[in-house]
């Protein structure tokens, strides 16, 4: 009977959600898109390093830190772009968000033009400071367009669009070098985001009700369903189901009072401690994206067709682990966000490892990258939903601005780091530090507890 009653009750929810509509996946579809785009604006630099050292004769080190120059800016400004998103509200949506994607295009487009490395950087921290707000208004959109039982599958799916532009970057950007040049790749980037900042502004407003598209029924779902709470649900049987102490005991789930204000936000270890965590992991993603091409043609001495699909394994990988860590998170631990993230981060120790004295075989390092990909980006959602439960809808993009800005100056360190570690020892101290950086984060992540979600009250 049981049984009986649990698939009955899922059977009602499924035909009840689909009474409301589905505009609010739409909108997801747009983020995803715009997010795959933006993400590979800034992976394509990784590609063409290899070319521009030759051209301008730099260093490993000042190579890092023309990397790290994106990620620095990029952090610099994800504080003020969650105030600015706080304070501008609806305006945002209509405005603001539109003209940081075209800006974002704008700098792209530059780097194919350089002509010296002053150039260079500068477009580089260009990139940064325009690329910085288009993660927050990602997520306060997510925020407000979802109900709290599908945030975690919202945010992986938009996760995953951050690997899927690495993905397909480096077999996109091989063809385009062979066809004409390393400066064309940045022109070809920098096209799609100014013609998707257009269908923003007439497709997206900051929230349901606001939208002329997305049906009152819609709307009255996504606000009734926004205040369930861990191991909520309609029935008894799968409350039982979604009971587990023993995980609860581990994560420290504790009943947390809820941030309401900015002081609040910045006074809160959980933010802080799970920003410290997020640069740590971050900065391995970093060294994926912009180092290891350099790594299987100098090191491996791989061709650059063999390159470019080797260097897209991490982001396959990576694609996966943030669908499945979505879901899992989403239905199978009850809305838990930091069970994934520590997974992930003691999965990435042994990754790492595993790349030390790796041999020059296409289908052992193919498969190691793969799941070095899949372990780092599992937990990746858990960054972005988790300050979702500490903090209301108001203060929320200040609460993701911090993880945001920390998370991204930490992993901008990393990039610099290995080209420093690379012209003093070798790859195996790059790929030693990487695994110390998933130990850190761990050590960290035990100290946040995992906050018991409350009703919003506030849409």
């Amino acid at each position: 009977m049981d049984q009986v009653k649990e698939v009955r009750d899922r059977t009602e929810t499924a035909v009840a959600e689909t009474k409301v509509g589905n505009y609010r996946w739409v909108v997801l579809g747009l983020i995803f898109v715009i997010w795959a785009i933006a993400c590979a604006d800034r992976a394509n630099l990784g590609i063409a390093l290899p070319f521009m050292k030759k051209e301008y004769g730099i260093s490993n080190t000042e190579a890092g830190m023309i990397i790290s120059l994106f990620s620095f800016a990029y952090g610099v400004v994800q504080i003020p772009a969650g105030l600015i998103y706080k304070r501008l509200s609806n305006k945002v949506s209509g405005a603001v968000f539109p003209l940081f994607m075209i800006l974002t295009s704008i700098f792209t487009g530059l780097m194919g033009t350089t002509s010296s490395v002053f150039l260079l950087k500068f477009f580089r921290v260009g990139l940064g400071v325009s690329e910085g707000p288009l993660g927050i208004g990602c997520t306060n959109i997510i925020n407000r367009w979802f109900p709290a039982r599908e945030k975690g599958t919202a945010t992986g799916l938009w996760l995953t669009a951050s690997k899927l532009g690495p993905l397909v970057v480096p077999p996109l950007c091989v063809v385009v070098m062979e066809v004409w040049g390393w400066r064309e790749i940045f022109y070809v980037f920098a096209i799609p985001g100014i013609l998707l900042s257009v269908i923003w502004m007439f497709a997206v407003t900051n929230t349901p009700e606001e939208n002329r598209f997305c049906s009152k029924a819609e709307c009255d779902y996504i606000r009734r369903e926004a205040g369930l709470v861990i191991g909520e649900q309609k029935s008894a049987t799968v409350h039982k189901k979604y009971k587990l102490a023993w995980l609860d005991k581990l994560i420290r789930t504790r009943k947390v009072a809820q941030l309401g204000t900015v002081r609040q936000v910045f006074s809160s270890w959980n933010v802080v401690g799970a920003a410290i965590g997020y640069g740590c992991m971050i900065g391995i993603t970093n060294i994926f994206m912009s180092w290891i091409p350099t790594y299987l043609v100098t090191v491996k001495g791989f061709t650059s067709i063999k390159m470019g699909f080797l260097a897209s394994a991490p982001f396959f990988g990576a694609v996966m682990g943030n669908v499945l860590g979505g879901l899992i998170s989403d239905r199978v631990l009850g809305k838990r966000r930091k069970p994934l993230m520590m997974l992930s981060a003691f999965g990435s120790i042994f990754t790492m490892l595993a790349l030390i004295n790796a041999p020059d075989n296409a289908a052992y390092l193919g498969f190691t990258l793969f799941m070095a990909g899949l372990t780092v980006s599992m937990g990746f959602g858990g960054y972005t939903v988790y300050p979702m439960g500490l903090a209301n809808k108001n203060v929320y993009p200040v609460s993701f601005g911090i993880i945001n800005s920390v998370g991204q100056i930490g992993g901008a360190c990393a990039p610099l780091a290995a080209g420093m570690l690379l012209d003093a020892y070798s790859w195996n101290s790059v790929f030693v530090y990487m695994g110390c950086s998933a130990l850190a984060c761990l050590l960290i992540l035990l100290t946040i507890v995992e906050p018991v979600i409350e009703a919003d009250k506030t849409s």
